[in-house]
């Protein structure tokens, strides 16, 4: 009886939490990887597969909304329920490594020292990890002290928005984001239509040129000047979906302004 007392009465050091939609092939690897933490809380945004059931099966508190309000409004319900010290933010598709948990620990411990974390991510892509591409090393803010940040309200690539200096921890967050190319097409799909709406919320007009321009310019950047030319053909497929993405996105806008003005 003391011993469960005495559980209760321990601070709380960490929260981990993760947004999911559809996530059954992925989150219970990635809760798995969580297990360090005091508390796993995933608001699951009414998904049709199993993930919200193979959370709970692995101990995660778990609140199931109706409705979408975007990835930054998602991750703000998700961070409202949390009540440790310390917040660990991770999408479905991420993986802490062994490694990583041991620094995220020793981070936490330290009396004094940066209140926000940030990792250096390692992402796969159709089966290889990308060296290069603007993928790596590509830095992601996941740990901060709890009341010190908060995401941005964007519906898509949302912000963690925070003041004060921030920490690198070294060992890599490991994401599983593109298992095959179908998955590629279908974030590149649900992505732009995202980033189309973002657009409008924000007042941005948009034109098929200007959606040319914009694509071939992710192209270059991703495959030029981030040297995607040395992933070899992967780092060619990920520049053009990364132009068709973008491309998708401006035109899709574009698309939004013609019906607007036709109506």
């Amino acid at each position: 009886m003391m011993a469960i007392l005495f559980c209760f009465l321990l601070p709380m050091r960490i929260s981990a939490i993760v947004i999911t939609h559809n996530e059954q092939a992925n989150i219970g690897d990635c809760l798995k990887s969580l297990d360090f933490a005091d508390e796993i809380i995933v608001v699951d945004s009414a998904s049709s597969d199993k993930s919200a059931d193979i959370a709970r099966g692995l101990g995660a508190q778990v609140l199931v909304t109706d409705d979408w309000p975007g990835f930054g409004p998602q991750k703000n319900r998700a961070l409202a329920l949390a009540r440790g010290r310390w917040v660990l933010s991770l999408d479905a598709d991420e993986r802490v490594t062994p490694a990583l948990r041991d620094e995220i620990l020793s981070a936490i411990s330290r009396a004094s020292g940066p209140r926000v974390y940030r990792f250096a991510r390692q992402s796969r892509y159709c089966g290889q990890f990308m060296r290069y591409s603007g993928w790596s090393p590509d830095w992601v803010l996941r740990l901060f002290q709890r009341g010190t940040a908060r995401f941005s309200d964007d519906l898509v690539h949302e912000k963690l928005v925070f003041t004060g200096a921030v920490g690198d921890l070294k060992s890599p967050l490991m994401h599983y984001s593109f298992p095959d190319f179908e998955s590629v097409l279908d974030k590149a799909n649900r992505y732009s239509t995202a980033g189309a709406q973002a657009l409008r919320a924000k007042g941005r007009r948009a034109s098929l040129w200007g959606a040319i321009g914009h694509g071939v310019w992710a192209f270059f950047r991703t495959y030029v000047l981030q040297r995607g030319f040395m992933d070899g053909q992967l780092g060619l497929a990920l520049a053009i979906s990364n132009a068709e993405g973008t491309y998708y996105r401006y035109a899709k806008r574009w698309l939004m302004l013609r019906q607007e003005q036709s109506s």
